[in-house]
């Protein structure tokens, strides 16, 4: 049985309880979790360019847009995913691993974020970098925290 530990307590919200007492990372599997690792790395990527592509067409490229808004969605889905997979749906250490690492992991895009707000920074766009630093570090947060508060609601 999964407990989920109080809201005052936030720190504790995505380690389970129980007799499975694997976090949703650092899981050390065999060739079950690098399997399911590919396979949802795949699912992560296909998701993560066509919101980049929509993401643009709709907003444009003036601001990094699309990666902000997959980073803030990614946010949010590592927060309720690693909830219920925790707390939630019964799936072994190595599918929440998948899932977590492959399918998140490979959607969100830090690295693509760090080299646009160095872009913004060598086009003498300084303040709108630290803007971006700034949007996607609270929104970021913030959404993870929504994901984890929403998941024992679902």
């Amino acid at each position: 049985m999964w407990v989920c530990s109080s809201i005052r307590h936030p720190r504790l919200i995505l380690r389970p309880h129980g007799p499975d007492q694997t976090p949703c990372l650092g899981h050390r599997g065999g060739p079950v979790t690098f399997v399911w690792i590919a396979c949802f790395a795949v699912l992560g990527a296909w998701l993560r360019y066509g919101q980049n592509l929509v993401v643009q067409r709709l907003l444009g490229r003036a601001f990094p847009w699309a990666t902000l808004s997959i980073n803030v969605m990614g946010s949010f889905l590592i927060g309720l995913l690693s909830y219920m997979l925790v707390h939630g749906i019964p799936v072994s250490a190595a599918l929440r691993t998948g899932v977590i690492i492959g399918g998140i992991g490979t959607y969100t895009t830090f690295s693509t974020f760090s080299l646009e707000t160095l872009l913004l920074v060598e086009e003498g766009q300084v303040l709108r970098g630290l803007a971006y630093v700034a949007t996607s570090l609270a929104l970021g947060l913030g959404a993870a925290l929504l994901g984890a508060l929403s998941a024992p609601r679902l």
